[in-house]
């Protein structure tokens, strides 16, 4: 038994060649990252701002915090959260059709095809710069931020919605079909009861991605909390600046706990 051990261990492919080429090229492309790479080194007043940022953190101002004015954290926070919630409610329901559309076993695979390239041609464009159109268009605002978040959740959504569809299991639709149900029915039984809780999960996960985008789309005008933190920082007020990330930290930890949850309910049944 040790004898055959030893000879197979010894017959063995020896790619350590193969191992080496692969590990060079790795180290060749780290190497060649690096040099990318430029600082323009730390100012002399760096170490001074990184303080007067943690001081700010640590001791917000707590009149901004507790305001409940339209100018205090709890409204812009809300604002926020109403910016990704209708984006991404908006964008689901837009990519249900198109991701029927583009499903390869439902649809011909000329019209699968175009609809996929219309999805990628939508994720290919950043969030921030569709803002900078939709802020031209409508002018700065939530609308913007509304308009910006549905266009870029349906990319994502879509994609996703696609995989579940061509992932359904044909032999319910089958059974179905063999007892003499109606299209309806085979939707309502066969169809929406696999494709539900796959929808709604990559909603809510979509969701989280969308509050915190829309925290970025603020330094551009549409809408949320990043205007008033950018203007903040510009303006060395590090108190108010602290005040914003504190309630930003805990609404996303909030919202990330809240649809862990109901993503796990809805995996598991």
């Amino acid at each position: 038994m040790n004898e055959r051990i030893e000879k197979a261990y010894e017959s063995r492919p020896k790619n350590w060649v193969y191992n080496l080429t692969m590990a060079v090229i790795v180290v060749f492309l780290l190497l060649w990252s690096a040099s990318g790479m430029e600082s323009s080194g730390t100012t002399t007043n760096g170490g001074k701002m990184a303080l007067n940022i943690l001081n700010g953190i640590i001791h917000p101002d707590t009149d901004l915090l507790f305001n409940l004015t339209t100018s205090g954290v709890p409204y812009l926070l809300l604002e926020t959260i109403c910016i990704a919630f209708m984006g991404t409610v908006v964008g689901a329901i837009i990519s249900i059709p198109l991701a029927f559309i583009s499903a390869s076993n439902l649809t011909p695979k000329p019209v699968a095809f175009a609809g996929r390239l219309l999805i990628m041609a939508i994720r290919t464009v950043p969030a921030f710069v569709y803002g900078l159109m939709f802020i031209r268009v409508t002018g700065p605002g939530p609308f913007a931020g509304l308009m910006t978040m549905s266009l870029t959740s349906i990319g994502m959504i879509s994609k996703m919605y696609i995989e579940a569809i061509e992932d359904l299991d044909t032999k319910i639709l089958e059974s179905l079909d063999a007892m003499g149900c109606s299209t309806w029915q085979k939707i309502r039984y066969g169809i929406l009861p696999q494709l539900m809780p796959n929808f709604a999960s990559t909603a809510i996960y979509r969701f989280d991605i969308n509050l915190r985008d829309a925290t970025v789309l603020g330094l551009v005008g549409a809408g949320g909390i990043g205007a008033p933190l950018i203007f903040a920082m510009n303006s060395y007020r590090w108190n108010e600046a602290g005040a914003i990330l504190i309630g930003l930290v805990i609404l996303v930890l909030i919202v990330e706990w809240i649809s862990t949850k109901i993503r796990v309910k809805l995996t598991r049944g």
